[in-house]
């Protein structure tokens, strides 16, 4: 059975699963649909075509499944769907898609800790976190393992790749490919993440291939297209070689650069 509060208001379509939990001063709008063993804390507003998994923790005044803040749109359907094991700490807002995508989606053991913001048609993988007052504006795809520091602002459209880790404060204005380190504003590439990638379980072989894959890419004074197909010439067999160069050949935005210093590249610490 379900707890719910008497002082919560929730339309009678709504979907509970088992052992759902609901605290006072909650409100929950049509078509929603919450799983087993979620609980939704005080003051927390959840409204119409949101999707919540199951075990998740949704902390008081969090608002989920809003209209998105984007001119375009026109009241068209669309959701948000939240996986399993995903916490929303106070005062998160996330945003439902447009018709660009229909759905904004986070996926599995996603954490978004206090004040963070989650535009329209946005993605975010697995096991990612986003620190707090982080903010994504729309179209904004995060991938799997992503830690994204406090007060860090993505532009739209903009792709954070695999195991990534932008640094708080962080203006991200370009693609940030898997693996890397970002930091700061103008954002530069300051590094792989090593360690990271160490609590992955990722091997020193693996992280030591990765280094050089982006060695070639960042410090050999070639340019980007040069940089992949020196890779697909001659380093496409190396763990995650393939990863890195279908995520950049893919970019449409363009990927990070390495640090700069008076307009000269400034060699990255390995």
């Amino acid at each position: 059975m379900s707890k719910i509060s008497h002082l919560s208001q929730i339309h009678p379509d709504v979907k509970l699963g088992n052992n759902v939990t609901i605290d006072p001063f909650v409100t929950i709008y049509s078509d929603v649909e919450i799983g087993d063993n979620t609980w939704i804390g005080p003051n927390v507003t959840i409204m119409s075509g949101t999707r919540i998994g199951s075990n998740c923790k949704i902390f008081p005044g969090a608002v989920l499944g809003a209209e998105p803040q984007d001119l375009k749109f026109g009241g068209e359907y669309s959701t948000l769907e939240i996986g399993n094991y995903v916490t929303i700490r106070e005062y998160a807002t996330v945003k439902r898609g447009t018709k660009a995508r229909g759905k904004t989606v986070i996926h599995d053991h996603v954490l978004l800790m206090s004040y963070t913001h989650v535009a329209h048609d946005c993605i975010i993988g697995q096991h990612s976190v986003l620190a707090a007052f982080a903010g994504l504006a729309g179209h904004v795809e995060i991938g799997e393992y992503v830690i994204l520091g406090g007060y860090a602002a993505v532009h739209q459209f903009t792709k954070i790749g695999n195991h990534a880790f932008v640094r708080g404060g962080s203006l991200v204005t370009k693609d940030v490919p898997p693996f890397v380190k970002a930091v700061r504003d103008p954002i530069y590439f300051s590094g792989v993440n090593v360690v990271g990638l160490r609590r992955r379980q990722f091997s020193l072989e693996e992280t030591q291939a990765i280094q050089e894959v982006y060695r070639v890419i960042f410090s050999n004074g070639l340019n980007t297209s040069q940089a992949i197909e020196y890779i697909e010439e001659k380093m496409i067999h190396l763990p995650h070689a393939q990863i890195i160069v279908d995520f950049v050949k893919s970019s449409s935005r363009g990927i990070i650069k390495g640090k700069m210093l008076n307009g000269h590249k400034v060699e990255t610490t390995w």
